[in-house]
């Protein structure tokens, strides 16, 4: 059969872009569809302006430490909708390199929603018109959890409208404890936002090792973040006697008590963003919560669609997508079947400190190795000496105490992920502890930490941590 594309892809986000102009590169014909931005989650509303509010929030800090240092600053101020407006100067830049990119390749782009018709037809809305393509890829990725059975749900924001809003508000309450609810309230912190976080769980970040945890959330109680644990959001309601698009609201907790925001953002994870898609009608399986079931070669069910990245509910990290989307390329043009490799992934929390941290916590490696050594050192960084600051840097290792193999390694601090990334490189080799006591180190630096801890801070056999003598 002649179809109109050898690929065509559904989701202009990284993982789908890179798919698409990589197989174009290989002489194949390639369409791409995306009904919003090109350049997906991470460029247009995660990722990237993410990073740059980080830095904006982080100069009032700075100000304040440069005092320390002989620095004198008066009269300093921030003007949010200046930062808007660069900011979507930058993600508009980068969009059109994406698109750019894209259409130098010679792949067809559409600037509309597509759905499934068939295993080789896709609908192309913009045109009401449908395509063939020999291959398809779903690389659609998710989008906030609005939770829509809370009353009072649409009165709350998520990150897709966060980096946008009019004004900077006075007050700011974040539903939810996971690494963008935490990113976030550092970010209005930092901008001078009375910030709340709300959590019904014990210790923000759950998932990551509990020292990353509850050093985390000391540091933000110290710079003044609130953080309610053990309640619930159970209605949002405004304080207006007649209906207004913005807020104060008042937000009502599991515990009776009523708290009051400017705004109330929903943090509470994401979804698959697979609705209307078309995958029933095709017999696309998805689980229970809508996640697009792959193999280990990101093939589905049916063998001529693909699925990559979020919407596929394994790692969902930018840098994941595309070593995903390259696998699926070397499988399918090249010859050389790739399955996407998960050990070893590095990620970073841009809180404020930040974490970087890599395999294992030490509650995994005590229930995967029967000895375990665990190295730990928490310091004041020398430039908190001179600004008078009472913030500390947290570093962990974590040793399989047979092998010496470095299976965990968890920092928080400052340029906590561009320590973790170099490290990463030497534990995907499979670093050993007695390498890094072999390692010269560099002084001054805060990495210096990482190779002169020579004796472990404690041991744990079989499960259970052992007094040291």
């Amino acid at each position: 059969m002649n179809y109109d594309y050898d690929l065509f892809v559904i989701g202009g986000g990284s993982g789908g872009v890179r798919a698409a102009r990589k197989t174009s590169h290989l002489g194949q014909r390639v369409g791409i569809a995306e009904e919003h931005r090109y350049g997906g989650t991470c460029v247009i509303r995660g990722c990237v302006p993410k990073k740059l509010y980080l830095y904006a929030a982080r100069f009032s800090e700075s100000f304040q430490d440069s005092e320390g240092f002989g620095w004198k600053l008066s009269n300093w101020s921030f003007d949010w909708s200046k930062l808007v407006m660069n900011k979507e100067h930058e993600i508009t830049r980068l969009e059109r390199l994406y698109r750019e990119g894209l259409q130098s390749s010679g792949v067809e782009v559409f600037d509309s929603r597509a759905e499934l018709k068939g295993p080789h037809e896709i609908w192309i809305q913009s045109l009401d018109q449908i395509v063939t393509a020999e291959r398809i890829v779903i690389a659609v990725g998710g989008k906030p959890n609005c939770n829509k059975d809370l009353v009072g749900y649409e009165y709350a924001i998520t990150s897709d409208e966060v980096f946008d809003l009019e004004k900077l508000p006075k007050t700011i309450i974040i539903n939810g404890a996971g690494y963008i609810a935490i990113e976030l309230a550092s970010i209005f912190k930092g901008l001078g936002v009375d910030t709340t976080i709300l959590y019904h769980g014990i210790t923000i970040l759950r998932g990551f090792d509990d020292d990353l945890r509850f050093t985390l959330q000391k540091e933000y109680e110290k710079r003044g973040i609130k953080v309610i644990t053990e309640q619930s959001l159970t209605r949002i309601e405004s304080c207006h006697s007649s209906f207004q698009s913005t807020g104060p609201w008042r937000v009502h907790l599991s515990g009776g008590d009523i708290i009051q925001a400017d705004v109330v953002m929903m943090a509470i994870g994401r979804i698959p963003n697979t609705d209307s898609l078309g995958l029933e009608g095709v017999g696309v399986k998805t689980d229970n919560q809508g996640y697009i079931q792959v193999n280990e070669y990101s093939r589905t069910n049916i063998r001529n669609i693909w699925a990559l990245g979020d919407v596929t509910n394994r790692v969902p990290l930018t840098s994941v997508a595309i070593h995903e989307a390259m696998c699926f390329i070397a499988t399918e043009y090249m010859n050389s079947p790739q399955k996407p490799d998960y050990d070893m992934i590095a990620r970073v929390v841009f809180s404020h400190p930040e974490i970087g941290t890599i395999g294992l916590t030490e509650m995994e490696a005590a229930k995967n190795f029967d000895s375990v050594n665990v190295f730990k050192t928490c310091f004041r960084t020398m430039k908190s000496t001179l600004s008078g600051r009472d913030s500390k840097m947290l570093m962990k290792l974590i040793v399989d105490g047979d092998s010496d193999k470095i299976v965990g390694a968890h920092i928080l601090g400052p340029n906590a992920g561009e320590i973790v990334q170099m490290l990463a490189i030497s534990m995907k080799m499979g670093v050993t502890k007695s390498h890094l006591d072999r390692t010269m180190a560099v002084h001054p630096t805060a990495g210096e930490e990482l190779v002169t801890m020579y004796e472990p801070t404690y041991r744990i056999k079989f499960g259970k941590r052992l007094h040291k003598n």
